[in-house]
């Protein structure tokens, strides 16, 4: 069995046989591992795969690298030559490689993070097998499985269809065509029939924005369509953020800086008289300790983590630019169904025959028994049949009238099969309703269902007593009224409706109009217990909710209160869109509740707060919607009920589509923001303090403090601490309680700078100072091992000084960073064993020291480092009188 070369031309029959399989049980399990073995994975041919060996190319030959392979060659020669030992220079390759080890093990992290994160984003496709429904991922489909498809799905491999429901495709993907294409599965077509107008095919990459169809998979991988003409994937290229690119900035700013000093100090030791070999390899080395070549890094290392870890929370975070915003955000504006609310959606109550009922088992009128069949007809569900056992995926709404229908003893499955669907129109979000066209008894009825007041703008006679009577005007205010009370009491209101047909081949705009309405349902969907909580913990971080729905104005008006949004005041979808841009502007500043609102409504609502300078937050799961999600700052797709163009569209997707998780994303994204700028203000604080503890010494003249090898060591220590221990700092108490970061603002502000200079005047004096006292009563050697020690526990002070930014430490946890514990204790051992064992004194040109200097050392670095805790101490005491 081999791939059909041109399966437009086949009938349906021919298909299934040429692929043996039966479309209505699909492939068995043993016939899908035989396929996958011989043809392989559904997959494109991709360039994302990452080479562990490409990454430590990439690495070694790294500018800084490089300069410490200098180093190292420079100290070989200089020990074979003059002192026959080439001992220190092994000891530098060593320290390369270490470096380079945890250079690798951070970038390679961070880029798997990030496929890992575009591997979670693949959406599934609904295949048949051994009869069942099932959800699989796309690259496992083979040639054969049969494939469902409905509106919003992408179309996972090509398709030869064998049901076609009112079903168009999106094929611009494909064709550059803008006009959904129209499908029809009966029929075959010649051989040369163009791409554009096989209307049996459903094509990999296209996408349907109308009605529901299945399919046999004809071809895979690169002989789609698609795969024939984009040859290769491009690779997904992960955006640079504007945190990343002012980072890029700072790093050439601070490379030039650096290397001025790693040039000025070695030139002013030499005219001084010191050891000009000494001097040089002092200022390669100093050179390779300063320059901040692993500022990029340790931003996509916070980042990519930070949008792992949120992933791993249900909320998918598909672009790390999303994951610097999310601090930044004022405005969010959901959707009310399944994200404020449970989506567990029942029906209540139906209004028919003049008479409201609750389904608590109470006979039903012939009139209220045809709504549920209506209900029950009308809909998208996906039916799982096991044995004699059906069970149902799809919209609630419409899962919940099958579930009404059954518990009044109207058997769906009875239904199927004495009702032939012969045509289907769709339900947009002009028309707010659908209907499909059944054939029974040889006979043609139309069956509706949608909002009451389009229903009724098109219906002309109602049931009422088992029989047609006109649809008066004092009749449809009748019915209205009981739907407005449905909705003040927080109920979803649908209309039903049905018109018997003489031509079942007949237009959307016919079919619809005369209609004979039927009756009311009112639905109900619990708001999530969690959301009120997560609703008041976005009040008090400064930010407002919105709520954005299609249902009524009382609809939408108790659920919003309920759940704390202000809903006093409404707007609705009409007067958005009578209103100008100023006006709207305005109006969105105070009103938190808009109802009976469409996706342009939803779009321009967007647009509004934006040009008031809002930083927006927006939910949508259909297609129609993909305008608005696009236009956010950030679009949050709904990944239960959400389309994949909505889901392909967002730049977060909700696993769980909880509301209370995009507040939990809008901490986590405050917090990653906190700590990228603890770790840099760390690193930058060190790196300061390393080239002012050189410079000061040989401007008085006196002996540098540390040994060339010992700063090539400091440089380990500082970048282990920097790119990882910040990551996981947990957040400060105060993180959800201040007003959202202005995203304009500037990264290095007053208050990062006065961090940085606080951190390195603490570094400087302690070292220093202690290393003024030690040449005083020590010789050269000892001193410098006394100021290498000193710089190794105030350096570890430090890091968990500036674990905080307004918190003093002790309300977050002196022990809360269970990594940073791990690298302190790290660095002090490290320390001692250097300090006592004497291999290594003699490669790091230390020796040992009696207690009295450890009590000098650990004396000044706790005082050096204690008043940063008492100014963050008198400062919250401060802030928190005013």
């Amino acid at each position: 069995m081999n791939e059909i070369k041109k399966p437009y031309t086949n009938t349906i029959e021919e298909i299934s046989q040429e692929l043996e399989v039966d479309p209505s049980q699909g492939l068995s399990e043993e016939d899908y591992q035989n396929r996958f073995e011989k043809f392989g994975p559904n997959k494109l041919q991709e360039k994302r795969e990452i080479s562990f060996l490409k990454v430590l190319l990439h690495e070694i030959f790294e500018p800084m690298i490089l300069l410490l392979f200098g180093v190292g060659i420079v100290y070989t020669i200089f020990g074979l030559v003059f002192e026959g030992d080439p001992f220190d220079g092994i000891t530098i390759f060593v320290i390369i490689a270490i470096l380079v080890f945890v250079e690798i093990y951070n970038e390679y992290r961070a880029k798997k993070t990030i496929e890992s994160l575009k591997d979670l984003a693949v959406p599934d496709a609904t295949v048949l097998r051994d009869g069942k429904i099932e959800e699989i991922k796309p690259e496992n489909l083979v040639l054969g499985d049969v494939v469902y498809l409905k509106v919003g799905n992408r179309v996972p491999a090509d398709l030869r269809l064998t049901e076609a429901y009112g079903l168009q495709l999106d094929e611009s993907a494909l064709t550059g065509e803008s006009t959904p294409a129209t499908k029809n599965a009966e029929n075959t077509l010649g051989e040369k029939t163009d791409l554009l107008e096989r209307e049996n095919m459903a094509f990999a990459g296209t996408t349907v924005t109308r009605g529901k169809g299945k399919g046999i998979v004809v071809a895979t991988a690169m002989n789609t369509e698609l795969g024939k003409i984009a040859g290769l994937t491009e690779s997904i290229k992960v955006p640079k953020t504007p945190l990343q690119l002012a980072m890029k900035q700072l790093s050439l700013w601070l490379v030039g800086v650096a290397l001025f000093f790693a040039v000025l100090i070695p030139i002013v030791g030499i005219f001084q008289g010191k050891d000009p070999f000494e001097m040089i390899l002092t200022g390669l080395s100093l050179s390779f300790a300063t320059v901040p070549e692993e500022l990029p890094i340790i931003i996509t290392v916070v980042l990519a983590l930070g949008a792992y870890s949120l992933s791993k929370n249900n909320a998918l975070v598909k672009y790390l630019k999303t994951a610097e915003t999310l601090g930044s955000v004022t405005v969010i504006a959901t959707d009310k169904t399944g994200t404020l609310t449970k989506n567990d959606m029942r029906l209540a109550k139906i209004y028919a025959d003049g008479d409201t009922v609750e389904l608590d088992g109470k006979e039903l009128s012939e009139c209220q028994t045809q709504v549920l069949e209506i209900g029950a007809m009308v809909n998208d569900v996906l039916i799982e049949k096991d044995g004699d056992t059906l069970s149902y995926k799809g919209d609630p709404m419409e899962i919940a009238l099958i579930h009404a229908a059954e518990e009044a003893n109207i058997s769906y499955k009875e239904l199927s099969q004495k009702y032939k669907l012969t045509q289907e129109f769709t339900f947009d979000n002009k028309r707010m309703m659908m209907s499909q066209i059944y054939k029974v008894n040889g006979n043609y009825t139309l069956f509706l269902k949608g909002a009451t007041e389009q229903i009724l703008n098109n219906a002309q006679q109602f049931i009422s007593d088992g029989s047609k009577k006109d649809l008066t005007e004092d009749i449809r205010e009748e019915i209205l009224a009981k739907v407005r009370e449905m909705a003040e009491n927080g109920l979803r209101v649908l209309g039903f409706a049905f018109k018997e047909l003489n031509n079942p081949d007949i237009s959307q705009e016919e079919a619809e109009k005369d209609l004979i309405f039927c009756g009311i349902g009112g639905f109900i969907d619990p708001p999530r217990g969690e959301v009120k909580d997560a609703i008041e913990e976005c009040k008090s971080a400064g930010i407002r909710v919105l709520m954005i729905t299609g249902d009524y104005e009382q609809t939408a008006q108790a659920i919003g209160q309920e759940v704390g949004i202000d809903a006093r005041k409404v707007l609705l979808g009409r007067e958005v869109e009578e209103m100008d841009k100023d006006g709207l502007k305005g109006r969105v500043n105070y009103i938190n509740v808009f109802a009976r609102a469409t996706p342009e409504h939803k779009l321009r609502i967007v647009e509004a707060l934006k040009e008031n300078g809002e930083q927006v937050a927006v939910t949508g799961d259909g297609i129609n919607d993909a305008p608005a999600l696009k236009k956010a700052d950030i679009g949050v797709a709904m990944g239960k009920t959400g389309t994949d163009v909505a889901k392909e569209t967002g730049d977060m997707v909700l696993l769980d589509d909880n509301f209370a998780t995009i507040t939990y994303a809008v901490e986590q994204g405050r917090k990653l923001y906190d700590n990228l700028r603890k770790g840099v203000r760390y690193y930058l604080a060190v790196k300061m303090a390393l080239i002012v503890i050189f410079l000061l010494p040989v401007l008085f003249g006196v002996q540098l403090p540390f040994a060339p090898i010992q700063i090539i060591l400091l440089e380990l220590f500082m970048d282990l601490a920097a790119s990882a221990t910040f990551v996981v700092e947990p957040s400060e108490t105060d993180v959800m309680k201040l007003p959202p970061r202005d995203p304009e603002a500037k990264f290095m502000d007053k208050e990062m700078n006065l961090g940085i200079l606080m951190g390195a005047v603490s570094l400087i004096g302690a070292v220093l100072i202690v290393y003024f006292i030690a040449l005083g009563i020590h010789p050269d050697e000892v001193a410098r091992t006394i100021a290498f020690a000193t710089w190794m526990v105030s350096h570890v002070l430090l890091a968990f000084n500036m674990r905080t930014i307004r918190d003093p430490l002790k309300k977050v946890g002196y022990l809360s960073n269970k990594m940073m514990i791990i690298w302190a204790l790290g660095a002090i051992g490290v320390m001692f064993l250097i300090v006592y064992i004497p291999p290594l004194q003699a490669v790091l040109n230390v020796t040992a020291i009696g207690f009295l200097d450890w009590l000098l050392i650990f004396g000044i670095s706790i005082a050096f480092s204690f008043w940063i805790e008492i100014a963050k101490i008198l400062s919250k005491k401060y802030f928190s009188k005013k």
